[in-house]
């Protein structure tokens, strides 16, 4: 979960709720995530999410970070949106029961902010979270929204305010062998141990290696090779195309694409982004044709 930098409001009106949904939804996307359930509150947010590419940092960065430049751009704003870093508990996804507590946790949100008032008017009225996407038939509701984890997953803790407690004050949710896994883990990590594995740099290589296996698709589809890029210019359009797709479609940094498809200055590949999203042109509108064509050929 995160908070508005200085209690800030993150959502100033169902546009930006919107906005932030989707770009949640292209979070998943590039990241691999699996959102299982969110709320979106006036000045914070909650996500339940499952990372099985270990990169919540790396994606956590691109999703506050993306939302950022556009809310701040659509009102005129700058500066920082959200305080600080952003609050992350582990939950022990072993043992039954635990996903459930977290996603009732979530979803109630609005009736601890007094926005639903028990009795009167329904859970599912408060258009914000996923729980009305719960009530929807299969197949219904956001592609990245997976719902049948939460739904498979009966509580057999009788005492979920002990839980709720934890999840609010605590930094996991999980039985006492849970926290002697995690006290191991961490044991190792300050003992030196497995450090490379949990270091930034292998998980930012983690990254690197699924983009440049994506720009191998892209410049197949392109009719290039590898070697051709080097003598294209700065700002060839098969560059400018190539960029936007990185940029897309993993997380990986402006100077990383830059450098990768030399390009220059990294302010290039910000500006190819900007190009391809407003006025293509024909040509880059054919090349971006392409790269779509291969990434669903691809799968």
């Amino acid at each position: 979960m995160a908070r508005g930098n200085q209690g800030q409001a993150v959502f100033r009106d169902d546009h930006d709720r919107r906005r932030f949904l989707d770009v949640l939804g292209e979070a998943s996307g590039k990241t691999g995530w699996r959102v299982h359930a969110y709320v979106l509150m006036g000045n914070h947010y909650h996500l339940l999410l499952e990372t099985p590419e270990g990169n919540l940092v790396t994606g956590m960065k691109w999703l506050q970070g993306t939302y950022t430049q556009r809310f701040n751009s659509r009102h005129e704003v700058f500066g920082h949106l959200f305080q600080g870093r952003y609050k992350a508990v582990v939950i022990d996804g072993g043992v039954p029961g635990y996903f459930e507590v977290v996603g009732t946790y979530i979803h109630l949100n609005p009736v601890r902010a007094g926005l639903i008032r028990p009795g009167r008017e329904p859970l599912r009225g408060y258009r914000w979270s996923s729980y009305p996407e719960y009530l929807r038939r299969a197949g219904l509701g956001p592609e990245w929204l997976c719902r049948e984890r939460v739904l498979a997953d009966p509580a057999r803790h009788p005492e979920w305010e002990a839980r709720w407690k934890g999840l609010r004050r605590g930094w996991y949710v999980g039985d006492e062998g849970f926290l002697d896994q995690l006290k191991a883990r961490l044991g190792k990590l300050v003992a030196g141990k497995r450090r490379e594995s949990h270091a930034g740099g292998a998980r930012r290589a983690h990254g690197e290696a699924g983009a440049r296996q994506l720009l191998a698709v892209g410049l197949k589809a392109l009719g290039l090779r590898a070697g051709d890029v080097a003598a294209l210019s700065k700002g060839a359009p098969e560059k400018t195309a190539l960029a936007w797709w990185l940029r897309e479609r993993t997380t990986v940094s402006l100077r990383w694409a830059s450098e990768e498809l030399g390009m220059g200055h990294y302010t290039r590949v910000s500006q190819a982004v900007s190009r391809l999203q407003r006025k293509p042109g024909r040509k880059l509108e054919r090349l971006k044709r392409l790269l779509l064509e291969a990434e669903v050929e691809h799968g």
